[in-house]
């Protein structure tokens, strides 16, 4: 018989304080404490968990207390008026319906939300496509201005792309609570600054990334990720793309932080760089490679982009 815990939810007979148990061909521990927290849900089918310090000094800058990966049951309901710290969780797989405050949103892959210590939310899955979500809670004077750097401030719902682009950085933070030596803090509050920058490079609101145009702008930003190497100027990337050039400026705009050229160049350089480290290829032979007529416009790029000659950055292998 399963009681209710604190926090609505109902504590399984079964929870114990690491057990295995296999879920959709996968294999899940569960880390929990002896007694966790009573604000962990046990609606849970399975789960990888890991806690640091819970009470954090209030003067502390960031502190990461403790986050994980969930798959819900089927039940799964989490209410809520308040809660100890603030937290960003990003769903991987299934559907359900959230709400923030005053804020009403759909669950699904990518999507991506974060709540503070006064906002009231409920999460409650769909029974028949169960949430299987990441969770981030953590405490810090740069709390709230951490959510606004990364677009999750004031009840935002982002949709993360492509749907796992956030996957491994989550992982990261698991990985790193399971290992000695990295569970001072420190590791996990830098980890949690990362984050913030990935997540504002990778997403846009859910009703945009519903969008004819958002659609459009994956489509130009697919077809220069396939053809970087031959494309060579704007118009090219219009041709490709089947679109005006100004329209796809507009598109960057609106769901990117740079040009699409500017997006053609790093790719076209991050290639160079990788080659560089890869191969003995002579430098012009490089630029000729990557679609660069002139080796020293070539150089200039890539020391613009990333600060150091190709010469220079060879010899850093």
């Amino acid at each position: 018989m399963s009681a209710p815990s604190p926090d609505g939810c109902r504590r399984s007979a079964g929870d114990s304080a690491s057990e295995r148990r296999g879920f959709g061909g996968m294999t899940l521990e569960t880390h929990t404490r002896p007694v966790d927290p009573d604000f962990i849900s046990r609606q849970v089918r399975g789960a990888k968990r890991f806690y640091l310090d819970l009470s954090p000094s209030p003067q502390s800058p960031l502190a990461v207390v403790c986050g994980g990966l969930e798959h819900c049951a089927s039940d799964y309901r989490m209410q809520r008026e308040s809660f100890p710290y603030f937290a960003i969780e990003y769903v991987i797989q299934g559907r359900g319906e959230l709400r923030l405050d005053n804020a009403v949103g759909t669950l699904k892959p990518g999507v991506l939300f974060a709540y503070t210590p006064s906002t009231a939310h409920s999460i409650r899955t769909d029974p028949h496509a169960p949430l299987v979500k990441y969770f981030i809670d953590f405490a810090g004077a740069r709390a709230s201005r951490l959510l606004k750097t990364c677009g999750l401030a004031d009840e935002a719902i982002l949709q993360v792309f492509p749907p796992d682009s956030l996957m491994a950085i989550f992982d990261e933070f698991i990985d790193g609570g399971a290992r000695a030596g990295l569970d001072d803090g420190e590791f996990h509050s830098k980890l949690l600054e990362c984050m913030a920058l990935k997540i504002r490079a990778v997403a846009t609101p859910p009703k945009d990334a519903e969008s004819v145009a958002f659609i459009g702008y994956l489509k130009c930003r697919s077809l220069i990720e396939q053809d970087f190497l031959t494309l060579k100027s704007l118009e090219q990337i219009a041709d490709t793309c089947g679109m005006d050039a100004a329209y796809i400026c507009r598109l960057f705009r609106r769901f990117s932080h740079q040009s699409p050229y500017q997006y053609l160049l790093h790719l076209k350089i991050n290639y160079a760089a990788a080659e560089l480290h890869r191969s003995d290829i002579l430098v012009k032979d490089l630029a000729a490679e990557v679609g660069f007529k002139d080796c020293f416009h070539f150089s200039r790029t890539f020391r613009k982009l990333l600060g150091s000659s190709p010469a220079k950055f060879r010899n850093l292998r």
